[in-house]
């Protein structure tokens, strides 16, 4: 089982995970809360009424990171819409997105929080590492948060297609991008293995 999730019996999965993997993973969950940032109204006194009728951004942000985490709702993905279509699906992607991102950061925060807070847990092993063992609705979280720190590497690395994961394997060990890359597969093949235990 080490690298890769098995599922449990009456749902939810398993992963042997050693010390280093532990870190790793807990420190791009954290990175990742960071750059997700606080809630609404997690820097001010609660006011569940203000926060009920609190409005997102209306624009892209300007981090790379996060428009790939964030993008446009919508867009035409197969070419260049003309000047008319494209003002008007800027406008609709700002709606959009003035009524749902800070609902679907508060979903990442939750998410990147359940991995953090599932591997504080853990119980360490004699020979290091320890076993994870994941209900299905966190198995569910832990997905979410796997494909986020996929696409906030994938966007340092610049990668837009499955051309550019296959150059990936060919990078020189002395290529400063290799740990990235390194990363990247290897969240992958947890994603991969992770999604193939919530299949019926």
């Amino acid at each position: 089982m080490p690298g890769t999730f098995e599922p449990l019996p009456g749902g939810g999965a398993a992963v042997a995970l050693d010390d280093v993997e532990i870190s790793i993973i807990r420190s791009l969950a954290v990175q990742l809360l960071e750059l997700v940032g606080p809630g609404p109204g997690e820097d001010a006194p609660d006011d569940p009424l203000a926060e009920l009728f609190a409005e997102g951004p209306s624009e892209p942000p300007k981090d790379p990171v996060l428009r790939r985490l964030f993008p446009d709702a919508y867009s035409d993905p197969e070419g260049s819409p003309g000047p008319e279509e494209a003002e008007e699906q800027r406008a609709y992607s700002a709606e959009f997105r003035r009524y749902t991102e800070n609902d679907l950061r508060a979903a990442k925060r939750e998410s990147a929080l359940a991995v953090i807070r599932s591997l504080d847990a853990l119980t360490p092993a004699g020979d290091g590492g320890a076993i994870l063992k994941l209900s299905a609705e966190e198995s569910r979280l832990w997905l979410g948060t796997l494909n986020d720190l996929r696409l906030a590497i994938g966007s340092r690395l610049e990668i837009t297609d499955e051309d550019d994961t296959d150059l990936l394997y060919r990078l020189p060990d002395e290529d400063p991008r290799k740990p990235m890359v390194m990363a990247y597969l290897w969240l992958g093949g947890l994603q991969e293995t992770l999604v193939s235990t919530l299949m019926p």
